[in-house]
């Protein structure tokens, strides 16, 4: 079953590899707006959860997020982490720059030790507003599950234009400000291996990882349901594989299971 999120704040919720986190969507409360349209993606596939609500403006994420920071003082339990999450991509949103200067600033005002983390498919990353956004936060997470374009295609599926050379080259500009994070599985989507934990995926992504030079890398894998059928979760031998490679690297690496 897809999960849809409140907009625009939800949780809070515990995360793998965040903590107490309360998320930030962007996104329309009623439905799925993502340039990719990922097999693996808790929310389901974009043609199924078309929206019909508008965005959220800064004013309306504002008055939510004040509200609900208020409460969780008052409940004696604030967040350890705000999180640009839910229904789609974030740094689509027209306003993204301006919003992300709203949390910094809540943030600041109601639970100053929160990191303000942003999970992103890096789509629009050759935005300068969109970096320099990025640049002012805690944690900027940007996926990238591969450097094959045939796998890209096949399992993340952007529906706008994608080039993961210039992809990584954006990365690359972040200056080591950028948390790389990547879905590793196994099994198969419409009678074709999705597996990328071979040697054939995880060496060129380990030699992408090296010229990002970021400062850590997150490696999980399936958690809930998958609109695609016949995907499987990595094991914790591969990850733990892939972590220990990353960390040889000299990059910190942390694997969610």
């Amino acid at each position: 079953m897809a999960i849809i999120y409140p907009s625009p704040i939800f949780g809070p919720v515990h995360s793998r590899r965040l903590g107490i986190s309360l998320g930030i969507n962007l996104l329309p409360a009623d439905g799925k707006v993502c340039s990719f349209d990922c097999i693996y993606c808790e929310c389901g596939f974009n043609k199924d959860h078309r929206p019909t609500l508008p965005l959220p403006t800064p004013a309306q994420v504002k008055e939510a997020l004040e509200q609900k920071l208020q409460q969780m003082t008052l409940d004696g339990q604030l967040p350890d982490v705000l999180t640009f999450a839910g229904n789609g991509e974030p740094t689509s949103h027209p306003r993204f720059p301006e919003i992300i200067d709203i949390v910094i600033a809540l943030r600041d005002q109601y639970c100053p030790k929160a990191k303000v983390s942003v999970l992103s498919n890096a789509t629009f990353i050759q935005r300068p507003e969109v970096h320099d956004a990025l640049m002012r936060i805690d944690n900027n997470i940007l996926k990238l599950d591969t450097v094959s374009p045939d796998y890209i295609k096949k399992v993340d599926r952007p529906n706008r234009a994608y080039d993961v050379d210039a992809i990584i080259e954006r990365m690359r500009a972040f200056n080591g400000h950028i948390i790389i994070q990547t879905m590793f599985m196994q099994g198969e989507s419409d009678g074709e291996s999705v597996d990328n934990t071979g040697e054939e995926y995880v060496v060129p992504w380990l030699e992408a990882v090296a010229r990002i030079a970021p400062q850590q890398v997150m490696v999980y894998t399936i958690d809930r349901d998958t609109p695609a059928k016949g995907l499987r979760k990595a094991t914790r031998e591969q990850l733990d594989a892939i972590k220990a490679r990353v960390e040889a690297l000299g990059i910190s690496c942390q694997a969610s299971y």
